[in-house]
């Protein structure tokens, strides 16, 4: 018979080895990270996405997959994320409609982003900007709100429902007590091209995509709809600044998302990977030149941010009574 002392003695070694496994998990990462982009490619997010994910690679000695899952104004591929292994291999870069307006007007998007979602790192925060037709009688944001305190009917694009640039319309009615019919389109393109070509009056598209067109002069760019004028514009006002409507400040963010149910240490590494390249001086001046602006923040600022946001979005659909399509 073997001895009793050599068959136990690989059983205690197996179960030490496997405690020290469990006691020391493998460094993350250790594999491919992918980053879920929630619009098509070419916008903002995916812009920032790509940027931000090839330097993380550098720094995390690992690649970072980026993968664009577009679809019901950015939830599908938010919902993904909600859903899946909280390991912190699988993140996404958002914005403000998936995370802070669609789930509290849509139906049944698959995710609560307070409940299921870990927010990691604040990218940048892009301002609205309010553009005109180039042949508009107003060339100025004081002529524009002239005519709404006149109540002239007017009529304002928007890239689709519920979107920042919709909200941003709505509160100026509410707010200004004024007739302005909405006209919503299937995203920014065609709204702009309609602006451009003066079928609509107005329209808040985000300022990356008005400011080459105002340079060509397609658009007239009249103000911004964040609280201080952007760097790359800073003779155009902020709309706050024309209207005296100081809480007026709309912006499209971007940001950092892990599952909710993710380590913390995973989700403070990542945040200080992040956060140390949007501090590199050639991130900062290639984000800076799209309207760009950088915010760094710790974890529990984003996550205080991002409450605040929701709350911010929330007034407004529920006083706007918007509803989904």
């Amino acid at each position: 018979m073997p001895n009793a002392r050599a068959v136990i003695a690989p059983i205690l070694i197996c179960a030490v080895l496997a405690a020290a496994s469990r006691a020391w998990p493998q460094p993350y990462p250790n594999r491919p990270i992918h980053l879920i982009v929630n619009f098509a490619p070419g916008g903002t997010g995916d812009i920032v996405g790509r940027l931000i994910g090839n330097k993380l690679s550098i720094d995390l000695g690992q690649s970072v997959v980026v993968e664009n899952r577009p679809g019901a104004g950015g939830t599908l591929g938010a919902r993904d994320v909600a859903n899946a292994p909280p390991d912190g291999y699988t993140l996404t870069v958002a914005q403000t409609p998936e995370i802070a307006i669609n789930p509290y007007f849509m139906k049944n998007v698959g995710y609560d982003p307070l409940k299921d979602l870990q927010p990691i790192a604040l990218a940048g925060v892009v301002p609205l900007a309010l553009v005109v037709p180039p042949d508009s009688p107003y060339s100025t944001a004081a002529e524009l709100l002239a005519a709404l305190h006149a109540n002239k009917e007017l009529t304002f694009a928007s890239a689709g429902v519920g979107t920042p640039g919709h909200l941003a319309g709505e509160l100026m009615k509410l707010k200004l007590d004024n007739r302005l019919v909405h006209v919503p389109y299937k995203g920014a393109a065609p709204a702009l091209n309609d602006v451009a070509g003066s079928h609509v009056d107005f329209y808040y598209p985000g300022f990356p995509a008005a400011v080459p067109l105002m340079r060509a002069g397609k658009v007239k760019l009249l103000a911004v709809s964040s609280a201080t004028r952007s760097p790359v514009t800073p003779e155009i006002p902020t709309f706050a600044e024309a209207s005296g409507l100081a809480d007026f400040d709309f912006t499209l963010w971007v940001g950092f998302f892990g599952p909710h149910e993710m380590p913390i240490d995973l989700a403070a590494r990542l945040n200080g990977a992040i956060n140390k390249i949007l501090a590199e001086p050639e991130m900062k001046s290639r984000l800076q030149a799209d309207g760009v602006d950088i915010r760094p923040l710790s974890i529990d600022g984003f996550t205080d941010f991002v409450h605040t946001e929701i709350d911010k979005y929330q007034q407004i659909i529920k006083a706007a009574n918007v509803k989904a399509e």
